[in-house]
């Protein structure tokens, strides 16, 4: 389900995911196919790592990258779980044929 909540979506995003939902920054957004096809590979992400997982990996990893670059967003474009997203975000087909735990191959 997507649900518009402008307040909610960090500065400098447009979207989040909080499994089971899409929160996106502007109604128009809906209609942005690859936006959505993003969000929709967290979506998957998240339900195949039973959610607290996805949080805690997720977070981790940011960790690690953080001190690895000393800059937030770069540690954000480095996470291989948004690499997973980012590379496949244009395959409207990646979320059929997507295999269990994809995200590892980008660490």
């Amino acid at each position: 389900m997507i649900l518009i909540a402008k307040f909610l979506i960090p500065k400098g995003f447009v979207g989040i995911t909080l499994f089971p939902f899409i929160f996106l920054k502007k109604e128009d957004l809906k209609n942005d196919k690859v936006l959505v096809n993003h969000e929709k590979i967290h979506l998957k992400q998240q339900a195949e790592l039973l959610l607290i997982f996805f949080y805690i990996f997720y977070s981790l990893e940011w960790i690690f990258k953080f001190l690895k670059h000393k800059n937030g967003y770069l540690a954000y474009k480095n996470l291989s779980l948004e690499r997973e997203a980012y590379q496949n975000e244009n395959n409207f087909n990646y979320i059929k044929n997507r295999k269990f735990w994809a995200f590892i191959k980008y660490l």
